[in-house]
């Protein structure tokens, strides 16, 4: 057992060695965190725009003033809870932009030379003390595993997140963007006419132009407020997606890293209490 033992952990500092200098894991965790870069700052386009359709629709009055006496309207304002929303969904967008950029930055940082550098010393005096010594020293366990977190971490908690987000999120991510995409064009087309400036004309001809021009405000209106509450459900479909991809799976991904790395070069340690 003691030579099997010996074998394993042989492997095991073979291959964190060849990962750390040879980095198969930094390149692809790249290329994932750009993708969900991507998505985060094309939703963040498509909350903005939609966001900007509806204030105008909401600053938008409909008005008649026949020989002075003015008549004026905001039906937009129906839409206020719905921009809210839209709103609050663009800064989560900003949001999770910033934290896909820490991840690259996090990235660039763990694959610099130096830290490979600390890891390799560190990780073989390691095995050095483990061959040697009847118990390894904790504090030499315990900098091996900051090292080893520093080094590994974000990268392989990208590709795990990435996983899940492939397996169960991905297709509600990409049904949901494309109907908020169709959502901010036909916002846009619905806006309502700009409001009919008054004339020294009669009375009555003044009401046909106005019926004209805003006859239809009302259909508009509710034609934009349906599309915008269709959004709703979609919206808050992708806030629950960028969370569990930004924040909560990435945590928990991280926690049980730390707890194997631990579990793997510091129970000898643990059990002894040698400092």
């Amino acid at each position: 057992m003691d030579i099997a033992r010996k074998a394993l952990a042989a492997f095991t500092v073979a291959a964190v060695l060849a990962c750390a200098w040879l980095a198969p894991l930094d390149a692809p965790a790249m290329q994932q965190v750009d993708a969900g870069l991507k998505r985060a700052l094309l939703s963040f386009a498509t909350a903005r725009l939609l966001n900007g359709v509806i204030s105008v629709a909401q600053g938008t009055e409909a008005s008649v003033q026949p020989f002075g006496v003015g008549v004026t309207f905001a039906p937009g304002q129906i839409l206020d809870p719905v921009n809210d929303l839209v709103e609050q969904f663009s800064h989560l967008m900003l949001a999770a932009s910033v934290a896909f950029g820490v991840q690259k930055a996090l990235i660039s940082i763990g694959s610099y030379w130096p830290v490979s550098l600390v890891l390799s010393a560190t990780l073989l005096g390691w095995w050095w003390c483990y061959l040697r010594r009847p118990q390894v020293p904790l504090w030499i366990s315990r900098l091996l595993v900051i090292l080893l977190m520093l080094r590994f971490a974000v990268p392989v908690v990208t590709l795990g997140t990435d996983l899940l987000w492939q397996k169960f999120l991905a297709a509600d991510y990409t049904a949901s963007q494309q109907l908020i995409d169709r959502t901010a064009g036909q916002t846009d087309k619905l806006n309502p006419a700009a409001t009919a400036a008054p004339d020294n004309r009669g009375m009555l001809d003044t009401l046909k132009d106005w019926l004209a021009k805003n006859g239809d405000v009302t259909k508009h209106f509710e034609s934009l407020k349906r599309a915008a509450e269709q959004a709703t459900e979609h919206i808050i479909r992708l806030i629950v997606i960028f969370v569990l991809q930004t924040l909560v799976i990435p945590l928990l991904l991280l926690w049980a890293l730390y707890g194997f790395v631990k579990q793997v070069f510091e129970p000898t340690a643990r059990r002894t209490g040698i400092s």
